[in-house]
């Protein structure tokens, strides 16, 4: 007589448990797609040295050392020197543009500011800051970079507009960074740069290109600065 009420209890118990689990499993797959792992360090880029080790059986082997970007001082939209020393021990991202940019610039610089609120939302605490180099100095003074970064809503406190002399920054840009800068008659706006952000680890090492124009690349920019922060 209670064979039948017994199974309905089993069925009721397995049904509470499978649906137990369903959330468990959502609220993991939740957090990964949050901040995903890929379990793979990121690449270096850059200048580098090959070294040797000697191991305890007498052996050698090879280790290769990448380089910071080079030292670099040019004046912020505060008019104070900013140098490679001020970003030491962050995870940085690094473009560059011009204000009066007609193209590239405002997407570059929209989707910076957007990440820039997308990690003061989600993750205030990493060591997160933004770098944007001038690449038509000689009419981007302090005052037009100040209004530039108010304009776009830029996080003065974590993100600098620098200026300076071009060919230094032209320099900067394709000696460290292995990207383009340069003045150029066909250009709109009168120069020819790289639509890449850059990310610098903490000690300034180049590791990873993405395409400052795409929304998909630098969501990936962010995910990466994440796991960079970890290391």
């Amino acid at each position: 007589m209670n064979e039948k009420p017994k199974k309905l209890q089993l069925k009721i118990r397995k049904v509470t448990l499978l649906a137990v689990f369903m959330i468990l499993l959502a609220a993991c797959i939740n957090e990964q797609t949050k901040q995903p792992t890929t379990g793979k360090p990121l690449p270096y880029f850059g200048e580098f040295d090959i070294e040797l080790n000697n191991l305890p059986d007498g052996t050698q082997q090879p280790d290769t050392l990448y380089y910071p970007i080079p030292k670099f001082s040019f004046v912020n939209q505060d008019s104070v020197y900013i140098t490679r020393e001020n970003y030491e021990g962050h995870i940085t991202l690094v473009d560059f543009f011009f204000t009066e940019c007609p193209t590239i610039c405002p997407i570059m610089s929209a989707q910076m500011a957007r990440l820039q609120d997308k990690f003061m939302k989600e993750n205030p605490e990493l060591p997160i800051r933004f770098l944007s180099f001038s690449v038509k100095p000689e009419s981007d003074t302090p005052e037009k970079l100040k209004a530039y970064a108010d304009k776009i809503g830029a996080d003065l406190s974590r993100w600098n507009f620098l200026t300076g002399r071009a060919t230094d920054i032209y320099d900067l840009a394709q000696d460290g960074f292995l990207l383009t800068a340069f003045p150029s008659d066909t250009a709109q706006g009168g120069i020819f740069h790289t639509d890449k952000v850059t990310l610098l680890d903490k000690t300034m090492r180049m590791r990873g290109y993405y395409d400052g124009t795409s929304t998909s690349s630098m969501d990936q920019l962010f995910n990466d600065a994440i796991n960079l922060s970890k290391e």
